[in-house]
């Protein structure tokens, strides 16, 4: 396990070299978090990097990574914890078996319900005091697809790091996690879970940042394609879309355009390449009319290449 970093600007640099450059804003927030022992709460749209920050969180600091992802539905049994019910009947069976040996009905009640016959999730996984290591960095990604009973679940664990189990008592942290939470905001989360957090919005990076990470991802990448590619997309970014490209399009689109040996941008081999930079039929078709000559005349006129 790593120290934690000692500064801001430390906080950048061993971001950096996992690969993440961060905004300094962002490079505060998280420092903070790590500083005062708070979960991190990332909302910003898809595919503008705040799940990468948790791998790169787990990667600096040598902890492992456990990851929620939510999804409509999730509950409690999946996401903390559930009893082993099968192994459970199966141990009443022994136990009525072999019942000449007196054990009583409390004493057969206190251990069906043990940590033995508990099934660790990951919210358990990440404070489970039994567990061997560090502690880990705890991942709840894209809340917002839970349903919001849930997020009444998280409550104690984000306060306290702990859960509480009916049977069995209260369970808390000896070392508490990283906690990163996550959200594209398809609805609003809770504000009894914000309280609880640093919240940063994670928002779609600067032309110059933008530059700087398409170069640190694909270092072999052509400087003036890279430039007219960021351009482009920065471009895009100022359209009325259904879904705007984020920086995880940005650099699938990049390495689609290097397997097809492309050094500039063209209309041919824009148009052909849509369906990797935008999702929805609505936004391919809108691009492939008139809003894509004109983005990249108005590329060509700014960096002065066809």
């Amino acid at each position: 396990m790593n120290e934690l970093p000692a500064s801001i600007d430390a906080t950048l640099e061993q971001l950096r070299a996992q690969g993440y450059i961060a905004s300094r804003d962002l490079a505060t927030t998280v420092f903070l978090a790590l500083r005062l022992q708070r979960p991190l709460f990332l909302e910003g749209e898809p595919g503008t990097g705040k799940t990468e920050v948790a791998k790169a969180l787990a990667a600096m600091l040598g902890r492992p990574l456990i990851r929620l992802q939510c999804y409509e539905g999730l509950d409690l049994a999946a996401a903390a914890y559930e009893w082993n019910y099968a192994r459970q009947m199966m141990e009443i069976r022994l136990m009525e078996v072999g019942s000449a040996a007196g054990a009583s009905r409390e004493a057969l009640a206190q251990e069906l319900f043990s940590r033995r016959f508990l099934i660790s999730r990951p919210l358990l996984q990440a404070i489970d005091p039994l567990r061997q290591g560090p502690a880990p960095v705890l991942l709840i990604d894209e809340l917002d697809r839970a349903d919001e009973p849930f997020e009444a679940f998280l409550l104690e664990v984000l306060s306290d790091f702990q859960l509480s189990i009916p049977e069995l008592g209260v369970i808390k942290a000896s070392e508490p996690p990283i906690v990163v939470l996550t959200s594209n905001r398809t609805r609003e989360i809770h504000d009894a879970v914000k309280r609880r957090c640093l919240y940063h919005w994670v928002d779609f990076p600067s032309a110059a940042r933008e530059l700087e990470i398409l170069r640190l991802k694909l270092p072999g990448i052509d400087a003036q394609l890279a430039r007219q590619i960021v351009a482009f997309i920065q471009g895009l970014r100022t359209l009325d879309l259904y879904k705007l490209p984020g920086l995880a399009e940005t650099l699938e689109w990049s390495r689609a355009l290097l397997e097809l040996d492309a050094l500039v941008l063209d209309p041919e081999t824009v148009r052909s390449t849509l369906g990797v930079l935008l999702k929805y039929q609505d936004d391919i078709a809108k691009l492939q009319g008139s809003e894509a000559a004109r983005l990249l005349a108005q590329l060509k006129a700014e960096t002065g290449h066809g």
